[in-house]
Parts: structure tokens; sequence; C-alpha cells
């Protein structure tokens, strides 16, 4: 049997850290982060960042010199074409860094890689099988309102960049509900590790 590759994914606040943590707490999986990368992409002084800079203007960083993401997020989320060129800086960027890691988890049974754009940036191929972590849109939205301090109408337009729920549920292996108790999700994810799909 080949190595077990779960893509975690589901919607912007819909439990996908909970459920990597407790996958990592309880049986001590790898987990690899597309969002970590993320955050490396644009560290200071890596080339994204400079490119980011330079399209955007200097008041898109801090004065520490680290990104503006808020600045960022305003811009992107309001226009397609600003989303889809800071993706294409990104992204392969994440992609070679989940095969940097890959290469050095050779030997591990089960990996987990936790992608919140999985339908998105197309990386369903570096899968064997998909998760997705639902719940019902009323609670993600109050859930994204609540994490990130958003209005509603800044949340609803962040949970629209996204893939709907729906499709993602559509494509997925095992669907892990998470509109109910940290229990009841626990209990779903060690049916799920158990079976095989």
């Amino acid at each position: 049997m080949g190595q077990r590759i779960i893509g975690l994914t589901g919607g912007i606040a819909t439990g996908k850290s909970t459920v990597a943590e407790y996958l990592a707490a309880q049986y001590h999986l790898p987990i690899l982060d597309a969002d970590l990368y993320a955050r490396q992409a644009v560290a200071p002084g890596s080339p994204i960042l400079g490119a980011i800079a330079a399209r955007h203007g200097p008041a898109i960083l801090l004065t520490d010199g680290t990104l503006n993401r808020a600045r960022l997020g305003q811009i992107v989320f309001s226009d397609a074409a600003e989303k889809a060129w800071l993706e294409q800086q990104i992204h392969p960027f994440v992609r070679q860094c989940f095969a940097t890691a890959m290469a050095q988890l050779s030997g591990a049974t089960t990996v987990v890689q936790a992608i919140p754009l999985l339908f998105e940036a197309d990386l369903t191929d570096q899968v064997t099988e998909i998760w997705v972590v639902t719940c019902t849109p009323e609670t993600q939205l109050q859930r994204l309102i609540a994490r990130n301090q958003l209005t509603p109408t800044a949340a609803a337009r962040r949970i629209a960049n996204q893939w709907p729920l729906a499709e993602k549920v559509d494509r997925a292996n095992v669907v892990l509900d998470n509109e109910t108790t940290r229990p009841r999700l626990y209990q779903q994810i060690d049916a799920a590790l158990r079976a095989t799909v």
C-alpha cells in the first residue's frame, strides 16, 4: 500500500485548523500547512514580497518591512484580477514547498496536507484522498466575523472568493461536519482515519 496523503480542506473558518491540530496531537501525523508556506512566500526580503510592493506601492508594507495583510486583503478580495495575479506569484512557491517537504517524509505512512485552497489552487493531484471540513453558511459567517474581527460584508466577500462549500463536499472522500461539538468532530476524524478510501 502506498503513502496515504490526506488533503485537508474546507471553507474559511469551518474548522480545518482544529482538525489538523487533533491529527497532530492525537495521532502524531506530520501536518504540512499551505498557509505557513504562503506566509513564507511573502517574508521580508523575499522576491514575491518585492513584486507585491512594486505592484502596489510602499503602502502595502508595514513600517517593519512586513506585508500589510489587511491592506492586501482589501485589494484582492474586491478585485478578481489582482487576486489572480497574487495567486500566480504564491501558488507555485507553495507547491514547491510541498514537494520539498514530501521528499523528506517519504518514509511516513500517512501525511496530512492542510490546504484551504486545495481546489482553487488546483493541488488535488498531490493528495490521495480529500477531507472537507464543513458547517452551515450561517455558522461559517459568524465564526469568520468573530475570528478576524470583520464586518459581515467583508466576511461574506471572503467566503464568496472561495469555491462554495457544497462543491467541495461533492468532491470529497470524507466530509467532517463541524457544526456541533468538538467531541463529535473528533469522533468523525477517528472514524475517517480508520477507514481506507
